[in-house]
């Protein structure tokens, strides 16, 4: 199919191509009626802008890049979603980059493979350290998203992990649940979010003044709802006493709920399992699935507005912006009352 072109959208609007231009630029001093009959052109014709002659143009593509490690987890899955909508409410659009946690994939993120392609990154780390970063990255705009690195010249966008896996295992002990186990920790595990809701799930502990059981954190041999599915049967066939799960995430806290049915117990009155992201498995488990409920929408709202900052002109040293947590009650622990002004699929905010 032919490229529509610039003048071919000017032939039919019936203006110049520098009208034409100035439209798709967005410059402000063009009159409404030949913005109209620009519009209906473009829309017509279908054209596209050229992104290396907008840069020419502009200095901007109107390309961002959002590098994830992995495409199918459900949580990047609704992040990228996320990101996505709110990048297009700023007339930006998103390449999507899969790293799979790999430490090479990560530096090819912040060399100079996105130069000149787009016009910033939202990158959520795993591997690379915060002095690699420093180091490699230059130019284009940069906003980490994560528990993992957090370089002093780089913004960053979390929530606050440690005291969201606090506030976890508080619930279950309001529950009256005394015997509640962390699932779980992977062997060679590089990524900080399980180490952080791990130190949560010990601080909210001893804050109730019970002394931590390493029994009950739980070993899991990959990231996988089957791996943590064999870790709790593991676990209930060794007689480990367990009233409470508090998961790493919701397809951990899957995993969970498929071992208690297998061992006949229930959920939540033998078990209470306590998933991690508020992802849509939790609305189709039996029971539906109770999880830590990042807001989602602030952290896409709150990394696009510094990217976008930072691609405006902001030069300044890094921003670390904490955003909301919550925690979405579902059926999977018990519903009488914690102190929190809850309901069935409604998100609590207990703390910034």
């Amino acid at each position: 199919m032919k490229r529509v072109r610039l003048v071919d959208v000017a032939e039919v609007a019936g203006v110049s191509t520098k009208t034409v231009s100035n439209v798709v630029h967005d410059y402000p001093h063009v009159a409404p009626e030949l913005r109209l009959r620009v519009q209906a052109a473009i829309d017509k014709l279908g054209y596209r802008p050229n992104l290396t002659a907008r840069r020419l143009v502009t200095g901007k593509t109107g390309m961002i890049a959002l590098a994830i490690p992995e495409i199918d987890h459900p949580y990047f899955s609704e992040i990228s979603r996320q990101i996505a909508e709110e990048a297009a409410r700023r007339n930006y659009r998103v390449i999507i980059e899969q790293t799979l946690g790999k430490l090479e994939a990560e530096h090819a993120v912040l060399e100079d493979r996105e130069a000149g392609l787009v016009d910033g990154i939202i990158f959520h780390p795993v591997s690379i350290g915060a002095l690699s970063i420093a180091k490699l990255h230059h130019d284009t705009p940069l906003v980490l998203l994560g528990e993992g690195a957090m370089p002093a010249t780089s913004d960053h966008v979390m929530i606050d992990n440690v005291a969201a896996a606090a506030e976890a295992v508080h619930f279950l002990l309001q529950q009256g649940r005394r015997r509640i186990a962390f699932l779980g920790v992977v062997e060679d595990d590089v990524t900080f979010s399980t180490d952080k809701r791990l130190l949560g799930y010990q601080q909210g502990l001893i804050e109730a003044g019970l002394d931590p059981d390493p029994g009950l954190v739980l070993s899991v041999r990959d990231f996988s709802s089957e791996a943590s599915d064999e870790a709790v049967r593991a676990a209930l066939q060794r007689g480990v006493s367990i009233d409470g799960i508090v998961c790493r995430d919701d397809k951990f806290a899957a995993g969970a709920l498929r071992a208690c049915a297998a061992a006949g117990i229930s959920v939540p009155d033998g078990i209470a399992v306590l998933g991690w992201d508020d992802t849509a498995i939790g609305q189709y488990t039996t029971p539906s699935l109770t999880s830590v409920a990042p807001d989602k929408s602030a952290l896409a709202s709150t990394a696009l507005e510094l990217l976008t900052e930072r691609i405006d002109g902001f030069r300044g040293v890094g921003r670390h912006r904490i955003v909301p947590h919550g925690l979405t009650i579902r059926q999977s622990t018990p519903s009488v009352s914690s102190g929190l002004a809850v309901s069935e699929d409604e998100p609590a905010v207990p703390s910034a």
